[in-house]
């Protein structure tokens, strides 16, 4: 196997359990990178000459390498994804009682570029570095070995793929895979559109800080910005929720949302606005509406570190409309899915919100990522969620 040796020190933050190598930690001069194949397997060596394991590689990335085992009798084939697939499920069933979740998180579960979402005995997967495209099909063979599902979605549309120099795609690999899929999560059901819908089709990061939202719902008026197929709201709606406003951008995702609101029976009020957020939230206030229970759950406003500034400009004018739409006593459940944006940065927003609206606010619950989302301890980049669910009042002079 071919080999790439790092720099001086470079090996540092694999040493600390990273599983990532940036193209200027390698020494190019003993190594050429262009030497190598996207996908490629290769032993990697600190600058003495020792071995650290074997990573994929490709050459024309800032991320070139990724670290696949810490031993070099351990390559990325079917039995290794099988060993691993195994592991992360088990994690699984032991978190959830039902089929419904994120079966693989990439680096947090040793897999570096896959993410598999599990509805029932339907795979969504998504595939996102040159290193696991070039093992697709020991991927399918493991997940129909491990898991044995009747049909697996490959949904290869992603961003990464064009930064890897991967064609985008989304193509039915094994089985018949229906427009929408169905799932359950905390008791109310769902329908995904996993073929056109964002990412998956579906995000279960929130499942937990959605289950603590709903004690906070029964014989309230429930606005929920950002709705895409109604995640937060329709669960509020679940919980007794009686009055419940969605808004987003897409129209398709709002017809899931009705969809939604009749799969659970729902026989309150429901509006769904569809248009810009901040405009329908500022056309709420413009209108005197309030609301028992807002959640602000928006995209990612900041996608790289030099998207910070104006990212946080959003955050901030996004809670700040949010915030004056709030019922006195309510609560403004606030999350991001930034991992640039840290929780105590958030948190400074919403108090910087608090002062100039002159509103007295509580925080009650700080939530992140669900179970089926596990932390790598040495990668930070694995833990990218939260949720701050905040009591807001008026100033009460304070």
């Amino acid at each position: 196997m071919s080999v790439i040796r790092l720099k001086g020190q470079s090996d540092r933050r694999l040493r600390a359990g990273h599983h990532w190598i940036y193209s200027n930690e390698v020494n190019t001069n003993a190594t050429p990178l262009k030497q190598f194949e996207p996908g490629d397997q290769v032993v990697v060596e600190n600058a003495q000459g020792k071995a650290l394991g074997i990573a994929t590689i490709n050459p024309n990335t800032l991320i070139c390498g990724r670290l696949i085992s810490r031993s070099v009798d351990t390559v990325l084939n079917k039995s290794t994804l099988v060993h691993r697939l195994k592991i992360a499920l088990s994690l699984r069933e032991s978190s959830y009682n039902t089929p419904y979740y994120r079966l693989v998180f990439g680096d947090a579960d040793g897999l570096s570029g896959l993410v598999v979402d599990r509805f029932a005995d339907i795979l969504v997967v998504q595939i996102s570095t040159a290193g696991m495209e070039r093992v697709k099909s020991e991927i399918i063979e493991a997940l129909q070995d491990v898991v044995k599902p009747v049909a697996i979605l490959m949904k290869n549309d992603g961003k990464m793929r064009n930064i890897e120099g991967l064609d985008t795609y989304v193509e039915e690999v094994v089985g018949t895979v229906p427009e929408v899929v169905y799932l359950q999560e905390n008791d109310t059901l769902f329908q995904a559109p996993v073929w056109d819908g964002q990412k998956t089709g579906w995000f279960y990061d929130h499942r937990e800080n959605r289950k603590t939202m709903q004690q906070y719902c029964a014989g309230k008026r429930v606005l929920d910005v950002f709705s895409y197929v109604g995640g937060w709201g329709v669960q509020a709606a679940a919980a007794g929720a009686t009055d419940v406003t969605f808004i987003d951008a897409s129209a398709p995702a709002l017809d899931h949302v009705e969809a939604n609101l009749a799969l659970n029976q729902f026989e309150g009020n429901s509006d769904l606005m569809n248009g810009d957020a901040f405009e329908a939230m500022q056309s709420l206030i413009e209108d005197k509406e309030r609301f028992d229970v807002v959640v602000m759950d928006p995209p990612a406003f900041i996608a790289r570190r030099k998207d910070i500034k104006a990212g946080e400009g959003a955050y901030h004018r996004a809670n700040q409309l949010a915030m004056r739409l709030v019922a006195k006593g309510g609560l403004l459940v606030t999350g991001s899915c930034s991992m640039h944006l840290a929780t105590d940065r958030l948190h400074d927003i919403i108090r910087s919100n608090s002062r100039q609206l002159e509103r007295f606010s509580q925080l009650i619950y700080r939530g992140t990522q669900a179970p089926d989302h596990p932390v790598h301890p040495a990668i930070e980049e694995t833990e990218y969620l939260k949720a701050l669910f905040y009591r807001v009042h008026n100033n009460m002079g304070l």
